[in-house]
């Protein structure tokens, strides 16, 4: 009994010896797409060092446009328009196209073109998860302003100087330069 007891203890230690011995070994570099995949998160993190995000942002756009639309789309419209803006809004010009390049109309906008996808809160608790993980994550939706869920139609929409709102989710040109685009020309071919 004392043998094999002793048998085993030297197995366990041989054992722990190896592991020990393997841990040292130094990783192997990555290669392939691994490795293309770590180089280009080094020149990314190089950049954002080299031009960092602008943390001097004191208003935006974006977020007066989306409070704006909340009060519009809710039916009250007094409150849209009585939001204020606290920097110059800048005026923009739009062409709305058909699926066949023919325009739709033209419009001034005040401010910016915002996308109907753009939120001023959190959808989720959760946007990522560990897979293959241990632990199991129940995804919170969160509702909207409104109190609703789901997601807009993919899109933009921009308000006029006289306050109008407008939504589109067909092809568009912006520009913050007035210019003119004449119908043009459809073409097709027969099958």
């Amino acid at each position: 009994m004392k043998k094999i007891l002793s048998v085993i203890l030297m197995v366990v230690i041989l054992i722990g010896v190896c592991i020990s011995l393997t841990a040292c070994d130094e990783p192997s570099a990555p290669t392939g797409s691994k490795a293309d995949r770590q180089k280009t998160k080094a020149v990314a993190d190089s950049l954002a060092q080299s031009q960092p995000t602008p943390t001097d942002i004191s208003f935006s756009l974006e977020r007066f446009n989306l409070i704006r639309r909340a009060y519009w789309v809710n039916g009250q419209r007094e409150k849209a328009a009585s939001v204020i803006c606290r920097v110059d809004r800048p005026l923009g010009y739009i062409v709305l196209f058909t699926e066949s390049g023919s325009v739709v109309n033209r419009f001034v906008v005040d401010g910016k073109v915002s996308s109907l996808n753009s939120y001023l809160t959190a959808d989720s608790d959760y946007y990522e998860i560990a897979t293959g993980s241990s632990s199991t994550y129940r995804n919170n939706w969160l509702a909207d302003v409104d109190g609703s869920y789901g997601e807009n139609d993919s899109g933009i929409f921009f308000f006029t100087p006289d306050g109008k709102y407008i939504e589109w989710t067909g092809t568009y040109l912006y520009s913050d330069i007035p210019f003119e685009v004449e119908n043009p020309v459809v073409t097709w071919k027969e099958s």
